[in-house]
Formats: C-alpha cells, structure tokens, sequence
C-alpha cells in the first residue's frame, strides 16, 4: 500500500469512529457496546493494510510500469564490396552493408559457434536473388530496392538467426561503368543514325516512285511546290523531263525533246589542263618533224634524259611511252647524252 493510501485509510477510519460516537452517545449505548466500538476502530486500519499488502504483490503495481523489458540480443557485421551478379554476364554489381541479427530460440542441439556466418550468407542470399534479376546500368536504383528487401528481419534458413542488412551501398567496377557509358552512347548514335536513314531512304522512295515516277507526276509536283503558277511549270518542262528520265535511267520521250533548250542538253566534257607532253608535241609539230622523222625519236629521248635529272620521271616516261624512240636510242642513253643536232 502506498503512502497516500495509507493516509486515507487513516482518515477515513477516524471519521467513523466520530460518526459511531456520537451515534453511541444519542442512543445512549450500554457500557460493553463502547468497548466492542474501541476495539473494531483500533483493529481497523491493521486489518486494512494487510489485506492491501496481500493483493499489491512483491512489487507495487505502479512501479511495476517502469520495469524495463528483457533486452534483445542484437548483433552486427560489416561486409564490404562484395561481387553479386548482375543480369548481364561479367558485369557484377558491388555490394557492402552492415549485417545485423538477434538469435532466436534454438530447438536443436548444435550450437552456432559463428552467427556473422549465418547472417552474412542470409543476406547475400537474399541481396543475390534481387541483382540477378537487375540490369548493371541501374546500380543506384537496385542500391534502394536492395535498401527497402533487407530492411525487415527475416529468418535464416537454419531458423537460428533473426537477419537484416543496413547502410547499403551497391556500385559497379569502375572499367564495367566506363564499359556501359560508352555502350549507352553507341546505342544512342545508332538510334540517330537509324532515324537519318530511314528518313533519306523515304525521301528517296518519295521522291523515285512517285515524284519523278515520270514527266506528269513531277509537274504536278513542281505545280503544288510553286503555288501553282502555271506559267512558270510550263517553262520549266524541259527540265523536269530531263530530271524524270534522269532518275529513272531512261531516254526522253520524243514528244518531249522539242521542249528542251539547247543550252539544257549533255554538255560537252570540259577539256583536261593540257600536260608536259602535249606541249612537247606542240613543240615538235611546230618545229616540222612527222611521226616518221627520226630526228623526233632522239630528239625524245635525249629531252627526256634531261628531265629525269630534275626528278620528273613520270613525264620522262610518258614522252617515251608517246613517241616509242627505237631501242639504239634507248642504248645511247645509258651514256653522257650528247648535244642535240643543230635543227634546221
């Protein structure tokens, strides 16, 4: 019993032992009657406070509410950089975290000598069945999927340990990122390179099987590409049928050759730069040696000796190949070339 309780017991049993005295003194009680009175008020308060001291318990139910609670045994073990395996073969994610566990009842009769062994394997086993399921290039979402898996404790297989996992971290290999950055960046180029080529080979398509298809689809086209101005796609027909045969490999129909200017037609190839030995031919007819004059041969062959001394061997050759001098020539010229004829 506590001491507030104590007290009231107190209180209350004087205030009855007023309240019974002056009822004994209206009613005029006989002398035994005020004896029995003195004993029960005496007795009262010791019986009261034994019967409360048989109800509270070895402990006052009070305090019995600040008892703390039987503690749990908990564990913990750091497991850093550990290899799980990802979706993708050889790229492995890398895992570290901090285990822990709290044993739970055994009903076998093998101890666990090692429970960081158990709680380890529990953990990577349960880390192991997410990533392999994941692809390497989310490692950061995997890492809070991981994060929300691990944080409830769960029984290991053996049923000795309560195990969860926290501080989780999950990265690549540095070499496996640079890999798939670079992966990602192929893959995007590629997807462009895609998108431009299908978009030129339909422009192709547009333009080959139904703008130029033949002269009248590509006027409608030049029609609907000028505001139909009709004057102007007259004037130009010549051009569009040139354009319409050209694209499809084919000659310009005969109703519509009298519609192509004279300056639209094939052009002549442009002449090539005149050379070395075109001039020297120049030179030779100009100076009246005939392609049978021997003089023209030698004469060859001692200019090209000449130019070979300032390392212009391909003309040299070309002179040669173009005027063949006859092969006592080509044997006088392995010695000191001689001063060419006087001319006349």
């Amino acid at each position: 019993m506590t001491t507030g309780r104590k007290t009231t017991t107190v209180f209350l049993t004087v205030l009855c032992a007023l309240l019974l005295t002056i009822l004994g003194l209206v009613q005029e009680w006989p002398a035994w009657a005020w004896a029995v009175l003195a004993l029960v008020i005496a007795g009262a308060p010791a019986a009261a406070f034994k019967i409360a001291a048989m109800r509270r318990g070895s402990l006052p139910a009070d305090f019995t509410n600040f008892l703390p609670a039987a503690p749990i045994e908990r564990r913990e073990h750091h497991v850093s950089r550990v290899a799980l395996p990802s979706q993708w073969n050889d790229y492995d994610f890398v895992f570290s975290a901090t285990v822990r566990w709290h044993p739970l009842e055994s009903h076998g009769s093998e101890p666990v000598l090692n429970p960081a062994g158990l709680a380890v394997e529990a953990v990577l086993e349960r880390a192991r069945n997410l990533t392999e399921q994941r692809e390497p290039g989310r490692a950061s979402f995997v890492q809070h999927e991981l994060s929300g898996a691990l944080s409830r404790m769960r029984p290991d297989t053996s049923g000795h340990l309560q195990v969860m996992a926290e501080n989780i971290t999950l990265t690549l290999h540095e070499p496996d990122q640079e890999r798939l950055t670079k992966l990602a960046e192929v893959r995007k180029d590629k997807a462009v390179w895609e998108h431009q080529r299908t978009y030129e080979q339909s422009k192709r398509e547009y333009l080959g099987d139904d703008v130029l298809k033949d002269t009248g689809s590509a006027v409608v086209w030049w029609l609907a590409k000028n505001d139909n101005h009709v004057e102007k796609t007259v004037a130009d027909l010549g051009l569009l049928a040139q354009l319409a045969s050209a694209a499809n490999d084919t000659d310009i129909p005969e109703r519509l050759q009298s519609l192509i200017p004279t300056s639209s037609g094939p052009s002549m190839p442009a002449e090539r730069e005149p050379t070395a030995t075109d001039h020297f031919d120049a030179f030779l007819t100009g100076m009246g040696f005939s392609s049978e004059d021997d003089r023209r041969a030698m004469l060859t062959k001692q200019i090209a000796d000449i130019i070979r001394t300032q390392d212009r061997h391909e003309t040299a050759d070309e002179l040669l190949r173009r005027y063949d001098p006859p092969a006592d020539f080509t044997a006088h010229s392995d010695n000191e070339p001689d001063e060419p004829e006087h001319l006349s």
